[in-house]
């Protein structure tokens, strides 16, 4: 294995005996690493240049989720903290997903939303936020319509937009479906603590079968964000799904509301990736259009 110390700022490193620092899984945005101390192994994800805040947002989240996780899902602790570094707790990865672990990762995730706010948006009052490296508005707000319409899914149309990675009629469709933001958004819930980037590779089970969230983009929105998110890229199964309606169950409609609420996953990654994601994008909003 490679000694990698060199990536971690030395304050992170601090009263640490470190014996060996090696790259891992999980660094798509940042560089990931394994350090192995007489005390067992931890977690590391730094990053030379990161977004101002990144790690402090991190960090927050991974506390509020720790604060409110109810049994069968648990969250890493954060170690240490620095503006270019966390260190987590380790997680021994390489348990099978089955019926078991899926009806308690839906009933704990069921769980976990009913966590209530008096509004939506950052934790703690914070304006901002990311999901991945890509800045969001978190600025509170008493009206979902508003916030997700407005400081979510409109800045991110704008963005792609800009990069060149959207087609420009999108914003035409969009300002289309503005009159039915209110009918497209469902009815009205109070503010949920949720996860905010739960694709699959978010949830890791452990090797005793226990379900584990990491790098959230923890804030208070509506909880069909976090269903919807899981239901893009896969990795879930229906008895997940099923539990949670059992335990918390949705709004009538929830499934015609999926793709509305994909929107923000998409829109992101088209700024952060381009692609085929500007082209999902496009089919979204035609679909209701």
């Amino acid at each position: 294995m490679t000694n990698r110390e060199d990536l971690l700022p030395p304050e992170l490193l601090d009263g640490l005996d470190v014996d060996e620092a090696s790259p891992v899984s999980g660094g798509d945005i940042s560089t990931a690493l394994r350090l192995d101390t007489p005390g067992g192994p931890l977690f590391a994800k730094v990053h030379d240049a990161p977004t101002p805040g990144m790690f402090e947002r991190e960090a927050a989240g991974l506390r509020a989720l720790a604060a409110h996780a109810p049994q069968g899902i648990r969250v890493p602790r954060v170690l240490r903290e620095h503006p270019h570094g966390l260190i987590l707790e380790w997680i021994e990865t390489g348990g099978r997903r089955d019926t078991r672990t899926e009806q308690a990762f839906g009933r704990g995730l069921a769980h976990l939303h009913r966590t209530t706010n008096p509004t939506f948006g950052g934790l703690d009052g914070a304006k901002h936020g990311y999901i991945g490296s890509a800045q969001v508005d978190l600025t509170p707000s008493d009206d979902w319509v508003e916030f997700y319409v407005e400081r979510r899914v409109s800045p991110l149309i704008d963005r792609a937009v800009r990069a060149g990675r959207l087609d420009p009629q999108a914003r035409e469709l969009f300002d289309s479906l503005r009159p039915r933001a209110a009918e497209l958004c469902g009815p009205a819930e109070p503010p949920a603590l949720i996860h905010g980037d739960l694709w699959a590779g978010n949830r890791l089970v452990d090797r005793g079968g226990v379900n584990w969230l990491i790098d959230p983009s923890v804030h208070w929105a509506h909880r069909e964000v976090d269903l919807a998110m899981m239901q893009l890229f896969g990795g879930f199964d229906p008895h997940c799904f099923a539990t949670y309606d059992e335990v918390y169950p949705l709004a009538e409609g929830s499934r015609d509301r999926v793709q509305w609420y994909q929107l923000t996953p998409l829109l992101v990654h088209a700024v952060l990736f381009g692609g085929h994601y500007g082209d999902a994008c496009m089919r979204v909003l035609r679909h209701y259009a």
